[in-house]
């Protein structure tokens, strides 16, 4: 029961704003219980109904969640905090920020000269030539390409999607583990999060299946490089996981390919199947520059159509020097070279890792991507214990809502000559867990 934080108002949103103010201030953390609706009431002498409103209010804008008899409690990821990771000590060595190792990120070279235009940008918010660029970025993986667009990265995008397809209260299929910045956003959106299992080859059909059978009403995943397990759609899972969403064409089916190397191979795609609702977005901020807040979108006529719209209110586009800046990488070949130098060193780091601790009897994932993905039982004890050794990784409960405890390992950020010993250290870490916690 809070005690230390005194809940005022004498109206649904007056009570509402004392509690988000609590939450803001930290006087309210994540997990604290909200006092009875009618306890509330007495205090504030007002009927207990107001409470109620206020408090369901508050569940609708991802604030608080109610737990049966548990009563209502403060979100674990509250819509007005993201879920920050804490503040890495000094002197360790940082294998947990997810990011990629700026040896292989090309020097960046903005336009020169930007001379100045008469009004704005929105009759044409893209640039011919980027427009083109992202055309065939996308065909090269068979994905429709008739319609484009672009955005202020992933998050940016898919949070216009998600807020003109559906209404505080709809339901939204994720990834578990998934991207902790979307397990944010979802709730942030007053949108109720499901999560969905993943396996080595994506989601797990059997579990997407209950969640639209449950009523959802869109799905955000990753067909390749899933953060933070580094799973990718084979393509018999693809073809399975379509098969099963064209029985519910009314969902929309957001693919974030984050991590799509400009010369890479292709892959395994939803959006390839011809879905009735879908888009599919790719950034280059992993692999050209994490200050490149830029994102190729591509999708069917409505959902293009309706971000594009809902993009005209507000922003209205992205920066024309912005794009000229993207377009230029996408054009220049010692920039290609260098990704591919990244994504070479990147696979190698991964399977050093996986090797070393699999020596050492750990099991890991991490097939794609920057991160390695380590099952464990107490991430609290693994996450300390590796930091008195000098390591600092992140704890799994940022990127997971039901699937079972682990820690990310920023692999990308790893030298191989480091990881054995950072598998030694993992497993004495794991032996003093044992013995200290039985496991």
């Amino acid at each position: 029961m809070v005690t230390q934080y005194s809940i005022q108002g004498t109206t649904a949103k007056g009570i509402a704003a004392s509690v988000e103010r609590g939450v803001t201030e930290g006087e309210l953390a994540p997990g604290d219980a909200l006092p009875p609706v009618r306890k509330l009431a007495d205090d504030l002498g007002i009927s207990p109904g107001t409470v109620a409103t206020a408090y369901k209010e508050l569940r609708a804008r991802g604030l608080v969640v109610t737990r049966g008899r548990g009563g209502t409690v403060v979100a674990e990821a509250p819509s007005v905090a993201s879920r920050r990771p804490p503040r890495m000590p000094e002197g360790l060595t940082d294998l947990a920020s997810g990011l990629p190792d700026p040896a292989f990120l090309p020097v960046l070279h903005p336009p020169g000269d930007v001379r100045p235009v008469h009004g704005s940008h929105r009759a044409a918010p893209r640039l011919a030539a980027l427009e083109e660029l992202t055309r065939a970025w996308f065909r090269r993986d068979g994905v429709p390409a008739e319609r484009v667009t672009f955005a202020h990265g992933a998050l940016d995008c898919v949070a216009r999607l998600l807020s003109v397809e559906l209404r505080p209260g709809d339901a939204v299929a994720v990834e578990d583990p998934g991207f902790h910045h979307l397990l944010d956003l979802v709730p942030a959106l007053g949108l109720r999060t499901v999560p969905v299992a993943v396996d080595g080859e994506g989601l797990s059909p059997g579990a997407l299946r209950a969640a639209l059978r449950a009523g959802v009403r869109a799905v955000v995943l990753s067909p390749r490089a899933q953060c933070p397990t580094g799973a990718s759609l084979s393509p018999a899972r693809r073809d399975e996981l379509g098969s099963l969403l064209r029985e519910f064409p009314e969902v929309l089916v957001i693919e974030d390919d984050y991590l799509t190397e400009l010369d890479g191979p292709s892959a395994p795609t939803l959006s390839a199947l011809g879905l009735a609702r879908w888009a599919q977005v790719r950034t280059v901020s992993k692999r050209l520059g994490v200050d490149l807040r830029w994102a190729g979108v591509a999708g069917d006529p409505v959902t293009i159509a309706r971000h594009d719209g809902r993009m005209l209110m507000t922003s209205g586009w992205v920066s024309h020097v912005l794009q000229e800046t993207v377009a230029r990488l996408f054009s220049d070949p010692e920039a290609a070279r260098l990704v591919a130098r990244g994504e070479a060193a990147y696979a190698e780091r991964r399977r050093t890792l996986i090797d070393a601790l699999g020596v050492h009897g750990i099991r890991a994932a991490g097939a794609a991507g920057l991160n390695v993905w380590v099952p464990v039982r107490d991430e609290s004890a693994v996450v300390n214990g590796l930091r008195t050794y000098g390591w600092w990784v992140a704890a799994g409960a940022r990127f997971r809502i039901a699937a079972p405890p682990a820690v990310r390992i920023t692999a990308s950020l790893l030298v191989p000559e480091a990881a054995e010993r950072l598998a030694s250290d993992f497993a004495r870490v794991l032996g003093d867990t044992q013995a200290t916690y039985g496991g």
